[in-house]
């Protein structure tokens, strides 16, 4: 059974101040490897939760460099997991206006491709909300306390954050570790400089 928790903003913006210009060693810094924006973002989520989704496949999760959710890390894989209409363990929100945004809530940016590719976490906002009071911290590139104005970009959307649901009746204890190879071992020649060296 699932209960329903708040989402606390204030740690979610607290982490996002602390670690917007340095790395939390607890987790890997995917930056030379496609980016680190929706890992940060993500961990920001999960201070102000405290809650994961350990489905293998639509989960939201991570354990380690080679073990985590797509939605963890991934732009696109976050807004579906976030705005999923089932109701399953982790943080849920809606895709919503400027104007709905708290500290805590997140944007996400599309630049000159077919899919947005980033994902800042709102750390302030001015009444009214505009794109110049909206001040965002993130990864990839560093910042914190930095207008969303002066992002450029081509197309741009919200998610405000409603709460968390946790299993209900215990500890939720995430499931055995499948056994596969490390990270790295894909990513040794030949498979990504072409052929080996002798």
């Amino acid at each position: 059974m699932l209960e329903q928790m708040p989402y606390d903003r204030q740690a979610a913006v607290d982490y996002a101040h602390q670690w917007a210009y340095s790395r939390n060693p607890n987790y890997y810094d995917y930056e030379e490897i496609g980016g680190d924006c929706t890992n940060f973002a993500s961990q920001c989520l999960y201070a102000g939760t405290g809650v994961m989704n350990f489905d293998p496949v639509y989960g939201w999760f991570y354990r380690d460099a080679n073990d985590k959710a797509p939605a963890w890390t991934g732009v696109e894989y976050f807004f579906n997991f976030i705005t999923r209409s089932e109701s399953s363990p982790g943080p849920f929100g809606i895709s919503a206006e400027l104007e709905q945004l708290e500290p805590g809530d997140f944007a996400q940016l599309r630049f000159n491709r077919d899919v947005f590719g980033h994902t800042p976490v709102v750390v302030s906002i001015g009444s009214p909300a505009t794109l110049d009071n909206t001040l965002i911290a993130a990864h990839s590139y560093d910042a914190d306390w930095r207008p969303l104005s002066t992002y450029e970009f081509r197309e741009i959307r919200f998610l405000h954050i409603l709460g968390a649901y946790r299993e209900t009746g215990g500890e939720e204890a995430p499931p055995p570790r499948p056994e596969r190879p490390p990270l790295w071992n894909w990513l040794r020649p030949p498979f990504w400089f072409g052929r080996q060296r002798e």
